[in-house]
């Protein structure tokens, strides 16, 4: 008997390799903890690691997919339109959760990071703005779905650069929301 992947077994499972997986982060470097490790803290066999996971990098990837998109509060984003408390909320759940990351002390992988990170951010800034711009052609929506995302990406890299201990994410973010939503001013605005 084969069994799903909605199976209340395998989802019980999968979420304690990825719950094992979480609290050895806090006692360990990513590059320290092994699937022993993992398998050990989570009292399952290696063949059940491998039925969920590829890998340990595949694992870490799927964990912050999740643990991001769950600080995103997708269904919630999905439904609002793309404006200034949208951004700002955004910007928030991605600070907070690098700045969880880097209590963490996930060297090394910030190209990961990023990327999922910016793939998360596109995925929810399309759907939001499908839903507001029905009649623009999909291409455009997507290009603008990429530049806002590495935007709104690249402004919380440079608020964990040089303004983490001096300003709030949301002040910091408020400040620049304007430029973001009605673009530098060039030009005519329609």
């Amino acid at each position: 008997m084969t069994q799903s992947k909605t199976d209340p077994r395998i989802v019980r499972t999968r979420k304690l390799i990825m719950d094992s997986f979480i609290e050895l982060s806090g006692k360990k470097e990513f590059k320290d903890i092994t699937v022993k490790d993992i398998t050990t803290e989570a009292m399952i066999n290696r063949a059940t690691f491998y039925y969920h996971f590829e890998d340990i990098y595949d694992l870490l990837e799927k964990v912050l997919s999740e643990v991001l998109l769950i600080n995103l509060d997708y269904e919630v984003f999905e439904k609002n339109e793309l404006n200034e408390e949208s951004i700002v909320s955004m910007f928030i759940a991605i600070t907070n959760f690098q700045t969880s990351l880097s209590n963490r002390c996930h060297r090394g992988y910030e190209d990961t990071i990023a990327r999922i990170i910016r793939e998360q951010l596109e995925i929810t800034l399309y759907k939001m703005l499908v839903k507001q711009h029905t009649t623009e052609k999909d291409e455009a929506l997507k290009t603008a779905t990429v530049m806002l995302s590495w935007g709104i990406y690249g402004a919380s890299t440079e608020w964990r650069r040089n303004s983490e201990k001096v300003q709030p994410p949301e002040d910091f973010i408020k400040s620049v929301v304007p430029y973001i939503l009605h673009g530098i001013g060039f030009g005519s605005r329609d």
